[in-house]
């Protein structure tokens, strides 16, 4: 299952200063914060699995009780507020996914068969989207570069790039019930399509030059069971639509809820970065100060970037720390740092200030180069 500095300007204009004063050279990697960093809240990278199975307890109810209320109800206003739920619950249960990619299946054991049974392949999203992706971004030697799956240089296109950015996630439900119900069995006997399947369709992610070449992944049990049962349950749900048993809004309500969720994330991601690296490798520093937090006392947060995707630059700091962990460790780091710490600089108030900041940019490139 992707926030700048409340400074005016951002994280780019402070990595900006810094470089014209000190020369590119200068702007070294600085272990410091993150030896810091582990040694105040070491104690708390252990996850905890009861809060895991609660959570996934919980979100699962509520998406699946949400989302009949919304079809059922008779009411227009009572049934969109139930959709309005949905959202919120299946964006919380989706985004478990980012989790699971760094949750060791030992730490809790059936957690990721669980999620994908019940959130991953019914909503054609099982965690072969992101296992074996998303720990590509958080490499030293690919974060920001073309290599980057989750990397894309926004602050640098034009500002009417960011309405299509998000735009284009509102198609994601017609997009996975192709992959699954179409490209799945064509490419189980089509090895050039198979192989298509695998470098560009199998992936979450928004840098449009990112192929996938964990070939051999893609022949493993866990990757073909759950790719085995998007596809039969694909094909099951459209026999069942066809054939009269189960009424076309029922999919049809989902497919709403999955597209205004997928759009509510994607507008997160535009907010997760500074965007501004044109490809160039980054120091383990800037790495961090092009990242962001959007801590308390934000409420909003909670339900645009949950299970912890508000402390993203954390995240990035010290990616071992379960979610239900990062708002004891953020407290514990903004206690004990000093003032003038890196750490400090890439906090942002909300998502709107966030936005707007990115806007800014992007029509002061469009300015410049025009």
């Amino acid at each position: 299952m992707a926030p700048q500095p409340c400074l005016p300007g951002g994280p780019q204009r402070i990595l900006g200063r810094e470089k014209r004063a000190l020369g590119q050279a200068a702007v070294k990697e600085s272990p410091s914060l993150a030896r810091q960093a582990n040694e105040i809240v070491r104690d708390l990278t252990r996850p905890t699995p009861w809060i895991y199975w609660c959570d996934l307890a919980a979100t699962t109810l509520a998406i699946y009780l949400s989302l009949y209320l919304a079809v059922t109800l008779k009411t227009p206003t009572l049934s969109l507020l139930a959709a309005a739920a949905a959202v919120l619950a299946l964006y919380r249960g989706i985004s478990f996914i980012h989790e699971l990619t760094h949750l060791r299946p030992a730490s809790v054991p059936g957690f990721h068969l669980a999620w994908n049974a019940l959130i991953g392949v019914p909503f054609l999203t099982p965690s072969l989207m992101y296992e074996g992706v998303h720990m590509l971004h958080h490499a030293g030697d690919r974060y920001g570069t073309r290599n980057d799956p989750e990397y894309r240089p926004l602050a640098r296109l034009p500002a009417r790039q960011l309405a299509l950015f998000i735009g284009i996630a509102i198609l994601a439900p017609v997009g996975l019930l192709l992959r699954f119900a179409v490209v799945t069995p064509l490419s189980l006997f089509v090895p050039a399509l198979r192989r298509l399947a695998v470098a560009r369709l199998s992936a979450m992610t928004i840098n449009p030059a990112f192929a996938r070449e964990d070939f051999d992944r893609a022949r493993t049990p866990p990757w073909l069971t759950q790719e085995v049962a998007c596809w039969l349950w694909s094909w099951a749900l459209v026999a069942l639509v066809a054939t009269g048993r189960v009424p076309a809004r029922v999919p049809l309500t989902a497919a709403g809820v999955y597209a205004v969720m997928a759009a509510l994330n994607q507008l997160r991601t535009a907010v997760a970065h500074a965007w501004e690296n044109e490809g160039q490798q980054m120091s383990f520093r800037e790495q961090f100060l092009d990242t962001v937090n959007v801590p308390p006392p934000a409420l909003l947060p909670v339900l645009w970037a949950p299970v912890g995707l508000r402390y993203h630059a954390l995240h990035h700091l010290m990616p071992r720390l379960p979610y239900h962990n990062l708002g004891d460790a953020h407290r514990r780091l903004v206690a004990t740092l000093p003032e003038d710490s890196d750490y400090r600089r890439v906090e942002q108030r909300e998502l709107g200030p966030a936005v707007a900041s990115l806007v800014r940019r992007m029509r002061a490139r469009g300015l410049n180069a025009a």
